[in-house]
């Protein structure tokens, strides 16, 4: 030792030590592990750490501290882990379901220090999570059926906020609660951040009530960006809760779903002047862009942009009319011009127009076409809104409807009754238009029309006659046509994209390889599209084959399940 050597100190006295530590809490530890709870164990863990780690400084030289504590990590901790974290009445699961936040963090602590500590208790953490989100989906699923049973005693209740919002506000405030678990109680710890992630993509891509989880995250934000929303929130609440619905997305597998779903429901904020604030429209769509990346929202933005031009575009048609009182129609009418290629396509519907709106369109088309001379426009007459006033015998009402609607009532200035079939005749409107807007003039609400047969089916020998006698408490009343569920039509659109972006990744990928075995083609496929969606090992396969038909790839001679890239 006067050497300057260690090999005495480590040899006859540290090696003994050591030994006698380690037996000496293998025995506190067995009496610990079947007296205390796991909260209780656990403080006395680290009183003992502490403890040891204090005579080291007292006492020994310093090179015996990770050592000594080692011994007793081992005998304390790594020892009885697994019976620790699955005590009955203490163990994790337990502390977790009963947010004991410093027992948490402690036990974190503690089985950091040790070999492969952690993942046991990150795995709790994640069965628990999804635990708990499995039962809010079955509490919507729960709810959505108490709203679809009439007996039920709570049905005005439930009525009072749709399933949609309830389920995802109780998903946002789940998702508040627990990362802050993995920022205060595990430290920010990554094991713990992938763990909340896994947990939260098992339940956020089930369906509630037949609505999957991007329909529900887009439905949540057009109620909360549109005028009126039921949720009375301040700018900055919207913000922060919008800021937490993208983040949500993060874990929802059909994303281009979820952008579908958003695109059509934007674009009916913007067209009808139901959005309640421009700057969290564009708001949410940075945040968006941020997440998804650009192509994601190129449409959007492009939506958003477009009505602003179109605005700028109605201003400049004013002052054109303004210039000349000759050339300005009897009614005032606004147009608003989009970009095809950025708006949900909308069916164009043939209309034969009264007399009043005629004069509006070629008023119109003469003025774009002096200023864009290369320009088409299509005239997407379903979109049109209508307001006018109805003379009725108890006094004159403001009616706000849609330019089917209005061109139906405009026929009765002439006639006071009307076969269905003249109506159809003089409008040359489809069959499925006509039943849709008949019906809400004269079997819903508002009758404004009569209906001879009385009920409320629409057939092609009703006759309709105008409702002189109609008339209702409010001087303006709008007049909603029945709810068309375009849910089908959204996924078949997506299903389509799908095709396309299946077909751009495969040929992508070939033209980089030139030549790839059919495993490694699908998976680098797969690897591709993940961040949008989760594409069918089946359509992929599909896809193949539709290109080989089309003379892109062809299979290798010598081994079919080999593809070359034909340029």
């Amino acid at each position: 030792m006067g050497m300057g050597g260690m090999e005495a100190y480590e040899q006859d006295f540290e090696a003994h030590l050591l030994t006698n530590t380690a037996a000496f809490y293998s025995r506190k530890a067995s009496v610990w592990i079947d007296e205390d709870s796991c909260p209780d164990y656990l403080v006395k863990a680290e009183d003992c750490l502490k403890r040891e780690k204090e005579r080291v400084g007292h006492y020994l030289h310093a090179s015996s501290e990770s050592k000594l504590l080692k011994e007793v990590e081992k005998e304390v901790l790594a020892a009885y882990e697994t019976q620790l974290l699955e005590k009955e009445h203490s163990g994790c699961a337990v502390l977790l379901r009963d947010d004991k936040t410093e027992d948490l963090a402690r036990m974190f602590r503690l089985f950091k220090r040790i070999p492969a500590g952690l993942p046991p208790v990150a795995d709790i953490f994640k069965k628990h999570v999804e635990k708990e989100g499995v039962t809010l989906v079955k509490q919507a699923e729960d709810a959505a059926g108490a709203k679809k049973d009439p007996g039920a005693k709570d049905k005005a209740a439930a009525a009072a906020q749709s399933t949609e919002q309830v389920f995802v506000r109780s998903v946002i405030q789940l998702h508040d609660k627990y990362l802050q678990y993995v920022i205060d109680c595990f430290s920010n710890d990554s094991l713990f951040h992938r763990a909340l992630k896994e947990a939260f993509e098992v339940f956020c891509n089930k369906g509630v009530a037949g609505s999957t989880s991007a329909e529900l995250l887009a439905t949540f934000c057009d109620k909360l960006l549109q005028k009126g929303s039921s949720e009375k929130l301040s700018d900055e609440e919207v913000e922060t809760t919008l800021e937490k619905v993208v983040k949500l997305l993060a874990y929802i597998s059909d994303k281009d779903l979820f952008a579908e779903f958003y695109r059509k429901k934007l674009s009916r904020r913007l067209l009808f002047d139901r959005s309640a604030n421009d700057d969290h429209e564009r708001s949410i769509l940075t945040k968006l862009k941020t997440q998804c990346g650009a192509q994601f929202t190129s449409k959007m933005e492009g939506m958003v942009t477009d009505l602003q031009i179109a605005k700028d575009n109605q201003k400049e048609f004013e002052k054109w009319l303004d210039d000349d009182d000759t050339r300005r129609p009897k009614m005032e009418f606004g147009v608003t011009v989009l970009t095809t290629g950025f708006w949900p396509t909308y069916k164009f519907t043939e209309l034969a127009l009264p007399e009043e709106c005629v004069g509006c369109v070629s008023t119109f088309k003469e003025f774009y076409e002096k200023k864009l001379q290369h320009r088409k426009l299509t005239w997407i007459y379903g979109l049109g809104q209508v307001s006018m006033k109805g003379n009725f015998s108890s006094k004159p009402i403001e009616l706000n409807i849609n330019l089917f609607q209005a061109a139906i009532l405009l026929l009765f200035n002439e006639q006071g009754s009307l076969k269905y079939t003249e109506i159809r005749d003089r409008l040359g409107l489809p069959d499925e238009d006509m039943a849709r807007n008949l019906h809400s003039l004269s079997c819903a609400k508002y009758k404004l029309l009569l209906k001879e047969p009385e009920n409320k089916s629409i057939n092609q020998d009703d006759v309709f006659t105008y409702n002189e006698k109609f008339t209702d408490r409010m001087r303006r009343i709008k007049i909603p046509l029945p709810q068309i569920d375009d849910k089908k039509k959204v996924e078949a659109d997506v299903d389509k994209d799908r095709r396309y972006a299946i077909d751009a990744a495969i040929v992508r990928t070939m033209k980089s390889r030139k030549v790839l075995p059919h495993q490694q083609l699908v998976l680098e496929v797969v690897q591709q599209l993940t961040k949008m969606f989760k594409p069918d090992f089946k359509i992929i396969k599909k896809r193949i084959e539709d290109l080989i038909a089309r003379d892109y790839l062809e299979r290798d001679k010598d081994n079919p399940n080999v593809f070359k890239y034909m340029a």
